[in-house]
């Protein structure tokens, strides 16, 4: 059995070089890099105002909002989430989120592939690439 804490996490604090609002702490605890066959777990956490820059990822997702108050766009769509709430991604729909709220935005995301690449318009760092396969050690440069 594969098991992760999100309190546990050690999340890596990441930075895009194409919007200087993107501001997110993330880590990706589960996925085929730490055993998962055919799914993969993302956890992040936005400060006020700041945003997950847009960008498309390779497998669908649902998003549930555990702490705060958020507004996700994805492709003409966009809408206003809070805690408890869940929103699908599909796969290669650009998509991002902003923390509309006062407290840290706390978001869990689900894939449903164990091996995910996200492709971003600019250099994300520390990363130091646009297009990572996520989890893997140390973000694996695509491209």
């Amino acid at each position: 059995m594969l098991t992760a804490s999100t309190p546990k996490l050690q999340l890596l604090e990441t930075t895009h070089d194409g919007d200087p609002e993107h501001h997110v702490h993330v880590d990706f605890p589960i996925n085929t890099h730490t055993g998962s066959a055919d799914s993969a777990v993302v956890y992040f956490e936005i400060d006020p105002g700041d945003t997950l820059a847009t960008h498309t990822d390779s497998a669908e997702e649902i998003l549930y909002i555990v702490q705060g108050e958020a507004e996700a766009h994805a492709g003409d769509e966009s809408g206003r989430l809070s805690a408890g709430d869940l929103v699908v991604i599909p796969a290669m729909v650009p998509h991002g989120v902003r923390n509309v709220g006062e407290e840290r935005l706390k978001v869990v995301g689900f894939f449903s592939e164990a091996k995910v690449v996200s492709t971003f318009s600019a250099t994300l760092q520390p990363a130091g690439a646009a297009v990572l396969e996520q989890g893997a050690p140390p973000p694996a440069v695509i491209a």
